[in-house]
């Protein structure tokens, strides 16, 4: 055999490079039929036999007995046959054993390269079908070098990148620091398996709570979702299987340590742990926690929620640059506006006033049109009649009077308006008319006093 000794090979490869013996005992069977077909012709019929326990490599060539040969590199005649087998028949097909030497060293090297290349492409899959299945799962590397911004983690078997959007704002690593990172995508690609990671990805906070708090990996606690603002802040809603485990209570950790150890890796990155609930107005109260939520107004229809809040809190709900209510719409998905307790108290006082200008709309009524989304004139104009008639006692006739009247209201106030605005804007023409009259007299005034001095002096040019 021209590789000596293959079964240690073989074992050698596999355990350094991950890859399955069988795989290796098929790439080095493809490789022996290639050189044979190269040395003997294409229409050989080549078989490799392996023996698993002594690493013994046998090749046969079967060629069929035919009464006349058309294609020496599979037929063989009669006569021939009874060299092999005494007792062939014509259609008969043997097996003849050869020598892998007889290849040639042209044939040995061409072997040789499919070995490798096979073993390359063995290689990469194994690779990718490892990292695959770590998808959406931390893992450490150390970091290798760095490429236009870009950190190469080696992973031992392969690189990883860690692109820039990827990384951790003020993050700053050196070669041979170690690197804990969430798997965001494996690519198979021609020069093999690429692996990108991330350290800002929401889900690689979900992943280090699992890692960090057993009853989250156990599942008896579910983060049920998370959100981010990398570096800053991130929130994580979680909920518990068990009614006498307090998911908050159990991801915090005596002390803190459990939740302080994840702030630590995410480099001071402030977490919100709250409590999920089906009722959506109270995730959302707890979602905005510390704020103290004085009512919520929910608008089913377009998923979007006003939350009051006492003037104090306000500022505290909103957060620094709207980060505690954009997190808190990320991990509860519906729109949040927060207003304070004075800027709604204003809204309905006027929004109530608006409504009582309509004929026969009391306060009663107009809480009621108010609380069915009515909050203006404007919104009764664009109403439809059935909305309206479904939440008051009015019949369709009463409520077209209504939607015509609130009408005729605005349009008469849009009137008043331009009225008064009228005698200011004709102030101001006046007022620049008579800037204008004053400007034209003045300007008569010189020219008048530039002719009477041209007089005298043409007078004076006479004497």
């Amino acid at each position: 055999m021209f590789i000596t000794d293959i079964k240690r090979v073989i074992d050698q490869v596999s355990r350094e490079k991950g890859i399955e013996p069988e795989v290796l005992i098929n790439t080095l069977k493809e490789a022996i039929i290639s050189a044979a077909r190269k040395k003997i012709g294409p229409r050989a019929d080549i078989e490799v036999h392996y023996d698993n326990k002594t690493g013994e490599v046998e090749v046969f060539h079967f060629k069929e007995v035919v009464e006349e040969v058309e294609y020496h590199d599979s037929e063989l005649t009669l006569e021939d046959g009874y060299e092999y087998d005494p007792e062939c028949e014509i259609g008969d097909s043997l097996g003849i054993r050869i020598d892998t030497e007889e290849f040639g060293r042209i044939a040995a090297q061409s072997a040789k390269q499919v070995i490798i290349q096979k073993m390359r492409e063995a290689e990469r899959n194994a690779v990718y079908e490892n990292f695959i299945q770590k998808k959406g799962k931390i893992i450490n590397g150390i970091v290798q070098r760095f490429d236009r911004g870009s950190i190469i983690v080696n992973l031992g078997q392969t690189e990883a990148v860690l692109r820039p959007r990827d990384q951790m704002p003020k993050e700053n690593y050196k070669r041979g620091d170690r690197v804990r990172a969430y798997v965001l995508d494996v690519l198979e690609e021609s020069k093999g398996a690429q692996i990108i990671l991330s350290r800002t990805h929401p889900e690689f906070i979900v992943e280090l709570f699992k890692t960090e708090v057993p009853e989250v990996s156990e599942g008896i606690v579910t983060v049920r979702a998370a959100a981010r603002v990398p570096g800053l802040r991130a929130k994580i809603a979680v909920s518990s299987m068990d009614s006498d485990v307090d998911p908050v209570g159990a991801c915090v950790g005596m002390k803190g340590n459990r939740v302080q150890s994840i702030v630590q890796e995410l480099r001071g990155e402030k977490i919100d742990i709250v409590q999920w609930s089906p009722d959506i107005a109270r995730f959302v109260c707890n979602s905005l926690s510390p704020a103290e939520i004085s009512r919520v107004i929910i608008d089913e229809d377009n998923r979007s929620m006003e939350v009051i809040v006492s003037d104090e809190y306000l500022s505290i709900a909103i957060g620094k640059g709207g980060q505690n209510v954009s997190l808190a719409c990320e991990i509860t998905g519906w729109h949040l506006e927060v207003t304070s307790e004075e800027d709604y108290s204003r809204e309905v006082k006027e929004g109530y006033n608006s409504l009582m200008k309509l004929a026969g709309v009391g306060l009663s009524l107009a809480e009621t049109l108010f609380k069915g989304g009515y909050s203006s004139l404007e919104d009764i104009c664009e109403a439809n009649v059935e909305d309206i008639v479904s939440i008051t006692d009015f019949d369709d006739a009463k409520v077209e009077e209504m939607i015509e009247d609130a009408k005729n209201i605005l349009e008469m106030e849009l009137s008043q308006e331009a009225q008064d605005q009228g005698p200011e804007g004709s102030q101001e023409i006046q007022g620049s008319q008579e800037i204008q009259d004053s400007e034209e007299i003045q300007d008569s005034e010189e020219i008048q006093d530039s002719e009477e001095i041209q007089d005298a002096e043409d007078g004076d040019e006479l004497v």
